[in-house]
């Protein structure tokens, strides 16, 4: 029993960390951030998710890290009626992977999914 109880602590306390070039090692500020201001977004809470995702850009993400919180700014803007900062968002994502593209639920968004599409053609 014991050795289950110290089996289930060490897979508890492996699952906060993640493997880099065969070492464990915590997750970065910048992912921690990134995956708060994306629970954020999904709860509704623009401005928290703004502020951590932008926080988690800061702090440094790998590129499909930074993708995403670029994705989430733009749809933050397109919603809240800023086109202008939602296109640039839009821009520094494809700028980062030319290849970037939205699912097809997000692709057919009203707000996001147009401005999306020419920002894309525009590459």
């Amino acid at each position: 029993m014991r050795a289950i109880t110290l089996l289930l602590a060490a897979a508890m306390l492996l699952a906060g960390c993640q493997a880099i070039k065969g070492v464990f090692q915590p997750a970065s500020k910048g992912d921690a951030d990134l995956a708060a201001g994306i629970r954020s977004y999904e709860d509704g809470n623009y401005k928290e998710s703004m502020s951590q995702l932008q926080s988690a850009l800061k702090a440094g993400l790998a590129d499909t890290g930074k993708v995403q919180a670029h994705k989430h700014l733009a749809f933050i803007h397109c919603v809240s009626g800023r086109q202008a900062p939602c296109r640039e968002e839009f821009r520094k994502a494809l700028a980062i992977n030319p290849k970037f593209d939205l699912a097809p639920a997000e692709a057919g968004h009203p707000l996001w999914g147009p401005v999306f599409a020419k920002e894309k053609a525009r590459r």
